[in-house]
This record gives structure tokens, sequence and C-alpha cells, in this order.
């Protein structure tokens, strides 16, 4: 069960084309979001869509798997863990940013 404590899957859509990061220590990141649907009836019985976005991050190989074959709009499901940091920004000001660092990918759809 340890392998439990941190995990998070998601099936989405992206909603950009990937953003790919060569690091001068020669590592390849690749910066993505997805959204998920939920759909749900309201109280007035109307359907109701509710998306969310997750923000994703992949290394190595995963990161070289999204730069060669996921485009915006590509229907993905991945596997990975829940991260949380912050940064400053120029202005000072402190942001905190949550985000999914991807180990396992799964194209879906259509070819």
């Amino acid at each position: 069960m340890s392998t439990l404590r941190n995990k998070v899957q998601l099936i989405g859509n992206l909603g950009n084309d990937p953003e790919i990061i060569n690091l001068e220590s020669g590592k390849t990141l690749a910066k993505f979001s997805i959204a998920t649907n939920e759909n749900y009836k309201n109280a007035k019985g109307e359907k109701v869509t509710d998306t969310q976005w997750h923000n994703v991050v992949a290394w190595g190989a995963t990161a070289k798997i999204v730069e060669s074959y996921l485009t915006k709009g590509k229907e993905v499901a991945i596997e990975g863990k829940l991260t949380s940091r912050s940064y400053e920004t120029k202005e000072g000001e402190k942001r905190y940013i949550t985000e999914i660092v991807c180990n396992e990918l799964m194209m879906l759809g259509s070819k």
C-alpha cells in the first residue's frame, strides 16, 4: 500500500501544445495542461459540465514522447504524483503552483 500514498491518475485533453525545455544538463522537460470534465445535473435539471485544468510536467524519456506525439486537443491518460512548489515573481510576489509529475503516459483516441 505504500505505493498508493501519492498517486494521481487522470484522463483528459491537452489544452495547448506542450512546452518543451532542453536543460543545459541534457535533461528534457515537458510542461502541459490537461482538462478533465465532469457532467452533472443541477437543481433545475439542467446539464452542467465542470472543467478542471491540471498542470503536468514530464521528464526524460516521457518528455521525449510528449514532444514527439502530443499536441493540443489530444486525449491522454497520465499517472504520476502530486507536487506543490512556490516561487517569487520579479515583483517580489510569492506564487504557489500544484502540478502532477507524470511518470506514465498513454495516448488515447484515434490516430
